[in-house]
């Protein structure tokens, strides 16, 4: 018996792993056109070179890619590596997330945050912008999960409280703009960002007001890492020092992928260092 729920485990890992390949597929295709106002559901996708149209056996994730020796078949333009990196990320983040939630009805959902969370990141980083198609039905999404958590505990959502999501929403945009509006008070420059602002009340409503200071904190951490180094390569290659600025969105994503599948454990290891004296429980039930 435990053989076959192993064997049975392990389909599922692949069928999460394979979906979410799928999935990323569709994302590349919103990466290029939703910036651009274009439809995602049509025309076919073709090469945005010589614009033939990509037929099925070219369009398999990763191994279309792999057997076209990243070119285009007709034109032999090279094909971005975005391509693959974004389908197996994707599938990668799947099949975490049935690793994490099993068979219950908040997979499905948490994949749906996580294919959304790896579009905002390639857009943002392509166009600085993060597509509303994600955070406007994301907001409600998330507070309709912690109410379906509410009533039914055994769906696997971790915010099984309504007014937690609530407040999620209120303190991640409230933040966010609080400082946006005081960087363009203070430093008379432009701040967040009002899409970072939605970015962070959607991940507020999925993973509640307990999560919003720990994914501020990362981002913030690992945003600062990478300015930091951008600054100095740019003065190792003796390019004159110029402003940086950097999308906010990929480490706001980034950090709330970490909470999704971390979260408990993140605040156990940081109360374990300060010495706590009681366990928090980041998704009370």
């Amino acid at each position: 018996m435990q053989n076959q729920i192993e064997v049975l485990n392990t389909f599922f890992l692949i069928v999460s792993f394979v979906l979410g390949c799928m999935i990323g597929s569709f994302l590349n295709v919103c990466v290029w056109r939703l910036p651009r106002n274009e439809s995602v559901v049509k025309p076919r996708s073709k090469c945005p070179q010589c614009g033939t149209p990509i037929a099925w056996y070219d369009n398999i994730p990763i191994v279309s890619w792999l057997a076209l020796g990243a070119k285009c078949r007709h034109c032999h333009t090279w094909i971005s590596w975005q391509y693959p990196l974004v389908e197996a990320l994707t599938g990668v983040l799947f099949a975490c997330v049935y690793a994490r939630f099993g068979l219950c009805m908040a997979t499905p959902v948490y994949m749906a945050v996580c294919a959304g969370l790896v579009l905002v990141t390639f857009v943002d980083l392509a166009d600085w912008t993060i597509p509303n198609e994600v955070t406007f039905p994301g907001i409600p999404l998330g507070l309709a999960c912690s109410l379906v958590g509410m009533f039914y505990p055994e769906s696997g959502f971790l915010t099984r409280d309504v007014f937690d999501s609530l407040f999620g929403i209120l303190l991640g945009g409230g933040i966010l703009y609080l400082l946006d509006k005081l960087t363009r008070l203070l430093l008379k420059k432009p701040g967040m960002g009002f899409g970072d602002v939605k970015l962070l009340a959607m991940l507020g409503a999925f993973l509640g007001w307990r999560s919003i200071l720990v994914i501020i904190m990362l981002a913030s951490l690992v945003g600062s890492a990478v300015g930091v180094t951008l600054v100095i390569i740019q003065k190792r290659k003796g390019i004159e020092e110029e402003a940086h600025y950097l999308p906010f969105g990929p480490y706001l994503a980034a950090a709330g992928l970490l909470f999704l599948f971390f979260g408990q454990s993140m605040i156990d290891f940081y109360l374990g260092m300060m010495h706590a004296p009681e366990p928090v429980s980041v998704f009370p039930s």
